[in-house]
């Protein structure tokens, strides 16, 4: 099998979200408040327990006054913000006027970093003529993440679950990449990290490979696997 096509989730797998303290650091001092380290931390545990940061921490435990929300939550841009903006409400934050702007502040190309070695793995992708797709479970349009990173003409489409109101991992989102690569699933590989949801993908005939979602600084090499991959099936 030769693979024509490379799928790729965006969270975790090309990029990673910053800290839960420099998220709630940022949101805070762009609303004036200089908050002790010690009192930083308090509260950002807090929001780290409610899994309140999209792409961050996953929650402890989700209220079951949440629980059809966030299965949802990345089927529309209405659903998303309402599960994880409800998440953070669980965190008791005594700043209630500040729900809204960290779920804001998450979808702004600098509180994301892509993976040391996204970009050369992209563009090896690309000089082999390989197709290239995100494939993502998300409630916003990052396409400007890419372009503030300099990655958007790396990448020939994205196929997001809230565009398409379907979420990994029904077969049928990964279907519009590969329609949209013009590839078949089974030239195709899917890389991602969640064993759930991305290895979706295989019902649909696609290789999958999975990677470790790990801080950008401790995963400085994990997609250079993919190059292997696709070497060893030509």
């Amino acid at each position: 099998m030769a693979i024509k096509g490379v799928l790729f989730d965006f969270s975790g797998t090309l990029f990673c979200v910053e800290s839960t303290e420099s998220w709630l650091r940022t949101v805070t001092g762009r609303a004036g408040l200089a908050l002790p380290q010690g009192e930083l931390l308090h509260w950002t545990r807090r929001l780290e327990w409610a899994g309140a940061l999209p792409g961050g921490v996953a929650p402890r435990m989700v209220p079951a006054h949440l629980a059809q929300l966030w299965a949802d939550r990345d089927r529309s841009a209405e659903l998303h913000r309402a599960a994880y903006e409800g998440l953070a409400r669980e965190a008791r934050l005594p700043w209630p006027e500040l729900y809204g702007p960290l779920y804001e502040r998450h979808m702004e190309p600098a509180a994301w970093a892509p993976y040391p070695d996204a970009a050369e793995v992209l563009e090896a992708l690309r000089a082999r003529g390989t197709g290239v797709a995100v494939v993502s479970n998300i409630g916003w349009d990052l396409r400007p993440v890419f372009r503030a990173h300099g990655l958007d003409t790396l990448v020939d489409t994205f196929a997001l679950s809230y565009e398409h109101a379907v979420q990994k991992p029904d077969p049928r989102l990964f279907s519009v990449a590969c329609h949209a690569l013009g590839v078949a699933p089974q030239d195709t590989l899917m890389v991602g990290d969640d064993r759930r949801a991305d290895a979706g993908a295989a019902a649909l005939g696609c290789a999958v490979h999975l990677v470790d979602h790990r801080p950008v600084a401790h995963r400085p090499d994990a997609l250079r696997r993919v190059l292997d991959l696709v070497d060893r099936a030509d």
